[in-house]
């Protein structure tokens, strides 16, 4: 099928040049609905053969070598390599908190799942995007195919700031959707006052690898230089003041306490095998994307 030229905002001529390239790997054994282009670690009864195993009752007689019993006097079933489909989501938090930053956070996360669903649909893989608030009756579309990438763009654009849904309560309703095998990329700020530890424990024990994408503006990751007298902050979600004066023993305690969450966040996630990333919005997707997430393991 002929290419079709694809300019967007969210999707650069030159990225997209470097994501063609490129595979989603998972690290587990999933299991598709059909059989696609994606070779599966898990033996079947497709056309490459894999191995022996001795027969026992009950086994499909389809699949004896005769020549083994010839040769051996015992009966040995033909395995096979099974090709099956990758199951790729990206879930966004849309919260106003996400709608900070130039560009901002939210804008960020949107090129960021629209590249790694770019990925995905060049390998026919099966691509579902939404978000934390995406209501329990309409679901993001299921796209599969490069033909489906304006289908992708379109739905990206139409996200907006403002969904303030608890990350536990959207992890929950996403699982509730989307309850089979494959990869879940989490891109979020992981701001949220009851903690993130119970969406994350909750992802944990879903038979998904997991991908943690913390993305932070770099106002927020180094204060300092940008921010300074005083000063009222409004919680942008539920609208709470605190009067501050911006001295360097306050931005001291800032960076220790943003440094104690980083890492506490990446290590939550490493005993839960889950791979966790911090993203600085001043760090271009392309450089993520074929650096970073190749570090990881999420894409070759």
């Amino acid at each position: 099928m002929a290419k079709t030229k694809i300019e967007s905002d969210l999707l650069s001529p030159e990225l997209l040049a470097q994501l063609e390239r490129m595979e989603l790997v998972s690290r587990k054994v999933f299991r598709g609905r059909m059989k696609g282009e994606r070779r599966s670690k898990r033996k079947g009864t497709s056309v490459e053969f894999a191995d022996f195993r001795p027969y026992v009752a009950g086994d499909d007689l389809r699949f004896i070598d005769w020549n083994m019993y010839a040769r051996l006097d015992r009966l040995f079933l033909k395995m096979f390599l099974e090709e099956e489909d990758l199951h790729f989501y990206t879930l966004i938090d849309a919260s106003t908190s996400m709608d900070f930053g130039t560009p901002s956070k939210l804008t960020y996360a949107k090129q960021l799942a629209a590249a790694l669903g770019f990925v995905g649909l060049c390998r026919t893989d099966r691509v579902r995007i939404e978000t934390l608030g995406t209501p329990m009756r309409r679901p993001g579309p299921v796209l599969r195919g490069r033909h489906s990438v304006w289908r992708m763009l379109d739905y990206l654009n139409g996200i907006e700031p403002g969904e303030n849904v608890p990350l536990l309560e959207g992890a929950k309703n996403f699982c509730l959707r989307n309850s089979g095998k494959g990869i879940l990329v989490l891109v979020t700020d992981l701001m949220d006052k009851s903690g993130y530890e119970p969406a994350l424990r909750f992802l944990s024990t879903q038979q998904m690898d997991v991908y943690v994408i913390q993305t932070l503006a770099p106002v927020e990751l180094n204060p300092a230089e940008q921010i300074k007298g005083d000063l009222k902050l409004v919680d942008c979600e539920d609208g709470d003041i605190a009067e501050i004066t911006v001295s360097r023993p306050l931005l001291d305690r800032y960076k220790r306490t943003l440094d104690a969450f980083v890492d506490g966040a990446r290590t939550f996630c490493a005993k839960r095998g889950m791979a966790y990333m911090l993203a600085n919005t001043d760090v271009s997707v392309s450089h993520l994307v074929s650096n970073y997430m190749r570090q990881r393991g999420l894409l070759r």
